[in-house]
């Protein structure tokens, strides 16, 4: 049966239920985070944090019968990660496919009392959308920072969410990050948004696909259409 909005009835029942059971409990692991940031070591605060994001795996799986696919080697060690980024589901997915990752996040997510604190714990690096000098700096001594430690960089290069089937421009600050940085870039497309990016969500399988690297030191232009077309394959309206 199916509803005036194009949901069924299965997909606003399992929709409903994994909106209850993935926030309330939510609720009791970002109290274990605040608890070990507090208390434990950076190792058990980070194990804490991912075990959201596994959780969240979970209440895909079992409750929305959403199951991921991944084509390809997803990258390890010190690269620098570009992915496509049309739902929540690929940002709180990321510590499942990468290894410790460090991610480029806005400013305004940084602000957010205690979310702030424990994301600069985790890894997170502060992205000013007005970058001076100073800033800039700033950013790119953390990034650096984390990726002397043998972790993996995330950055979603079209800034925010975007529609599934739509192509944007590449933010600046992509170009800036990977000419500073000097690693190379795996691109990373994700299809979630006809799933995941709604309010009845759908089953079915979302997949990762994953670009051959791209070596450092192109020329800005080169760079970002190579990415583009990387985080875009799956990108079909």
């Amino acid at each position: 049966m199916t509803r005036r909005d194009g949901a069924t009835i299965g997909e606003v029942v399992r929709s409903l239920l994994f909106y209850a059971v993935f926030y309330s409990g939510s609720v009791f692991i970002v109290l274990a985070c605040v608890f070990t940031l507090l208390v434990s070591s950076r190792e058990t605060f980070r194990r804490t944090v991912d075990s959201w994001s596994l959780f969240h795996r979970w209440c895909m799986r079992n409750v929305l019968r959403i199951t991921i696919a991944v084509e390809g080697e997803m990258p390890s060690g010190p690269v620098f990660v570009a992915m496509k980024h049309e739902s929540f589901f690929e940002a709180i997915d990321l510590p499942q496919v990468l290894d410790y990752p460090g991610v480029f996040a806005k400013a305004e997510l940084m602000s957010i009392p205690g979310w702030g604190l424990a994301g600069d714990r985790y890894g997170l690096v502060t992205v000013e959308r007005e970058q001076g000098a100073k800033t800039l700096r700033h950013m790119m001594t953390a990034a650096k920072q984390i990726s002397g430690q043998g972790r993996p960089l995330a950055i979603f290069p079209e800034g925010s969410r975007v529609p599934h089937g739509t192509r944007p421009d590449l933010k600046s600050g992509f170009a800036g990050v990977y000419k500073l940085l000097g690693l190379q870039v795996v691109p990373i497309a994700v299809n979630s948004g006809p799933l995941y990016h709604r309010l009845w969500k759908r089953a079915g399988v979302i997949t990762y696909r994953i670009a051959p690297p791209i070596p450092p030191g192109l020329p800005r232009p080169e760079a970002e259409a190579l990415v583009l077309a990387a985080i875009n394959v799956l990108n079909t309206p």
